[in-house]
């Protein structure tokens, strides 16, 4: 026990005796040691401020449990410790109502936002404006599923040369749909 605790609990014999001086020297100390103790648990200052007030009136509405024969920081921290896990609960359900459910917003989506949506079909008339090589080399790969090598081998030119072609369709196509 410290000089400062055997103060403190002395102002507060004093302000239960009615010693209005002793308990505004009692409480201006109180928030003197618990600000720094809030000030490690909350970031915002205006909630630590929030806080030791609402700290500071527990004290005031329950000083009267104060057992004389015990320390008063301990007490003193008992209380701002349950008044901050009530601070904390609530602004946590607060922020847990206020957050987006789910399954509301997937139900919201019209559409499956992942979705490839460009098929060979949906722009085939695209595809026809193409250089009829490059047309040919589309369907072939992207409606009847040959690989590069099985359209070289079928029209007779090489692979890297529909490769080559296939590249030039997918640009032309980009800036077309663009």
């Amino acid at each position: 026990m410290t000089k400062n605790d055997t103060y403190l609990e002395m102002l507060m014999q004093q302000a239960l005796e009615g010693d209005k001086r002793a308990y505004a020297e009692l409480l201006r100390e109180t928030a003197h040691f618990l600000k720094p103790f809030l000030k490690q648990k909350l970031s915002a200052e205006n909630e630590v401020d929030d806080l030791l007030q609402d700290i500071l009136l527990s004290i005031h509405k329950v000083r009267h449990t104060y057992d004389g024969l015990r320390p008063y920081k301990p007490w003193a921290y008992a209380i701002a410790r349950y008044r901050l896990l009530d601070y904390l609960r609530n602004h946590y359900a607060d922020n847990l109502r206020s957050a987006l459910d789910m399954s509301e917003l997937e139900n919201s989506l019209q559409n499956n936002v992942t979705e490839y949506r460009i098929s060979y079909e949906s722009i085939s008339g695209e595809i026809h404006k193409l250089p009829e090589k490059q047309a040919l080399i589309m369907q072939m790969m992207h409606q009847e599923g040959y690989t590069a090598r099985e359209v070289a081998e079928k029209i007779g030119m090489t692979e890297a040369a529909v490769k080559v072609a296939a590249h030039r369709a997918y640009k032309t196509l980009r800036h077309q749909l663009e």
